[in-house]
């Protein structure tokens, strides 16, 4: 059964929307459809989209624009943190479109609105959503040594299904990301997502949570992928909330840190009790 979201038309809703308009600032919750933009907005909680709303890649399951993006807005970061603190922000993500028109992959623009967050509101935890990089190491870095609390890059999926749903992504890479932020920084946490639904057996999300572990990933995030649209990719499954709860045994017996699996859960809903369910465990 497809999951029912609560609707996005509030007054809280219209005002957060009018704010970021007037800073000239997206958030991932508006451009991929989010089922959970009402809840997430009504809480005056947002996922800040950086580098602008046209992705340099067009995987067939997002709903972000792709195309050619538009150069950098140099005032961003200032933005972002400006808005991070009228909001009374005490946890924020922020996470971008792939930027592979950029040397860097925008790993530079990532690391000044970090600064400028902590410079703007420093009792606000970050997390920080990136892109892949294309596998370059030394961008990476950059991010890390801005220092954001927890670094999340998805998974995604299956490997089996990167060449239909990730064709510009590689697995391999991904996983190499996330083990390098741990060798960078072990002190940062790492995070990852997956989406279910997409085509992929029991066994194959399984070898997915073991392959996390092995590069020290410490939280996983496990949702239902809906689509967009008729012209993205089909939905192959609807999971069960008995499905999900199963899932996240498993990935507690694997040895994940923190898992949250459910039907309408993305890698950045309620971001901010995930990480302080964990850092209450490891208290």
């Amino acid at each position: 059964m497809k999951p029912k979201v609560i609707s996005p038309l509030s007054e809280e809703v219209t005002k957060l929307k009018i704010m970021l308009r007037k800073l000239n600032l997206h958030t991932v919750c508006e451009e991929a459809s989010c089922p959970n933009i009402g809840e997430c907005f009504s809480k005056k909680t947002a996922t800040f989209m950086i580098m602008g709303d046209i992705c340099t890649r067009n995987c067939p399951y997002c709903d972000v624009n792709h195309g050619r993006p538009k150069p950098l807005d140099e005032n961003e970061p200032e933005n972002v943190a400006n808005a991070v603190k009228k909001l009374g922000l005490r946890y924020v993500v922020i996470t971008s479109v792939d930027r592979d028109d950029l040397a860097d992959g925008g790993a530079s623009h990532f690391a000044k609105t970090v600064k400028k967050v902590r410079e703007y509101a420093p009792n606000c935890q970050i997390e920080v959503l990136i892109p892949d990089f294309q596998g370059d190491l030394d961008a990476l870095n950059i991010v890390v040594s801005s220092k954001p609390d927890v670094i999340n890059h998805n998974i995604e999926t299956v490997p089996s299904l990167y060449k239909i749903l990730r064709h510009r992504g590689d697995y391999k890479i991904s996983l190499r990301v996330l083990e390098t932020i741990k060798k960078l920084d072990n002190s940062i946490l790492s995070k990852s997502g997956i989406m279910v639904g997409l085509g992929e057996t029991k066994k194959e999300i399984i070898q997915v949570m073991k392959d996390l572990i092995n590069v020290g990933c410490d939280i996983i995030t496990i949702g239902q992928y809906l689509q967009p649209s008729l012209k993205h990719y089909p939905v192959k499954k609807y999971y069960t909330e008995e499905e999900f709860k199963e899932l996240k045994e498993i990935g507690y017996s694997i040895g994940f840190k923190e898992v949250y699996s459910g039907k309408l859960v993305r890698s950045s809903y309620r971001a901010e009790e995930v990480f302080k369910n964990l850092l209450e465990k490891m208290q």
